[in-house]
């Protein structure tokens, strides 16, 4: 079976992990917008699983109609403290209060992909990781988010595990895919199981 792959995320680090798995794809950004969802999801009082998982479907829903015939794929990620989400910091000062607030605390990332196709979701899931944060102190925090802002800034939570953010934890539970925002191997699973890619 030869299906046209199409990745709904304008993410790096995604499209990295699906090229370096052998997956042809091409990428067409959702344009969707995601503050105003997210913000009427939580207004319902939506869990964060399904908040992730919503934004992971419009977005592979709003490109598959553009595209009907290719397996879309959508994807989210929320990190969440209890019913707490966490969005991107749009300044240093927000990254250094999120930090400030997950400090010592165990919190969890949720990193959501639906496939769409064929007008409607044919696969999904939720790959959940547990962080256990360490209590750093205000100064190392502060010189954290000085040294590591331009790339902490497109990150939820203002921390990223593949670079100096790995210092902030003590524990971290689940699969570090989930942690980069995709749940690649059981997206693989499925697109293998379809006959998508070889078996």
């Amino acid at each position: 079976m030869t299906d046209t792959i199409i990745l709904a995320s304008g993410s790096e680090i995604r499209a990295t992990l699906l090229k370096n798995a052998g997956v042809n794809f091409t990428v067409y950004k959702a344009r969707i917008d995601e503050d105003a969802i997210r913000q009427s999801l939580e207004a319902e009082d939506a869990a964060p699983r399904d908040i992730a998982d919503t934004l992971a479907e419009l977005k592979a829903q709003r490109v598959a109609a553009k595209h009907p015939d290719a397996l879309v794929i959508g994807c989210d990620q929320v990190l969440a403290l209890g019913r707490t989400i966490y969005s991107k910091p749009e300044t240093p000062e927000q990254a250094l209060s999120q930090l400030q607030s997950l400090r010592g605390q165990k919190h969890q990332l949720l990193s959501a992909a639906v496939i769409y196709g064929e007008g409607k979701p044919l696969w999904r899931h939720v790959g959940v990781v547990r962080l256990q944060m360490r209590d750093a102190s205000d100064t190392y925090l502060t010189d954290y988010v000085d040294r590591n802002w331009e790339s902490i800034r497109y990150s939820v939570g203002a921390y990223k595990l593949e670079e100096e953010g790995v210092r902030l934890f003590t524990r971290i539970e689940g699969d570090y895919f989930n942690v980069l925002g995709l749940p690649l191997l059981e997206l693989l699973s499925y697109l293998t199981l379809r006959g998508t890619l070889p078996s």
